[in-house]
């Protein structure tokens, strides 16, 4: 502990009691929360030490325990091959590019015009 009655664990320091100065404390703390941290010295009840600078909010090798996830079944439609499919046949259309621009006027033969 320090003189300022700051205690670090994991990185992080909490302020105690100044009465515990040079005394050696325990820290009692759940492992998925380290804003809240019992203090013990001498065997007997010491109060609450307040967070001061908290950087990590849970113990390092703390894991939660939680059930692994049963995977889903799968339904058996394959929709990213339905999308790729898809995609090759509008691309096998080639572009009808006399249908994008306007009808050409009627063109006339010179030949009629002059008689020959």
């Amino acid at each position: 502990m320090s003189k300022t009655a700051l205690v670090s664990l994991h990185g992080n320091r909490y302020q105690v009691d100044p009465l515990l100065v040079g005394q050696r404390v325990e820290l009692v703390f759940g492992p998925f929360d380290l804003s809240f941290l019992r203090v013990s010295a001498n065997g007997q009840d010491a109060g609450t030490a307040l967070p001061f600078q908290v950087s990590r909010h849970s113990h390092p090798k703390a894991r939660p325990e939680t059930p692994a996830e049963e995977p889903r079944p799968t339904t058996g439609i394959d929709y990213l091959g339905l999308i790729d499919t898809a995609h090759k046949a509008e691309l096998a259309d080639k572009v009808n590019y006399a249908a994008l621009g306007e009808p050409m006027p009627p063109t006339v033969d010179l030949t009629d015009l002059t008689g020959e």
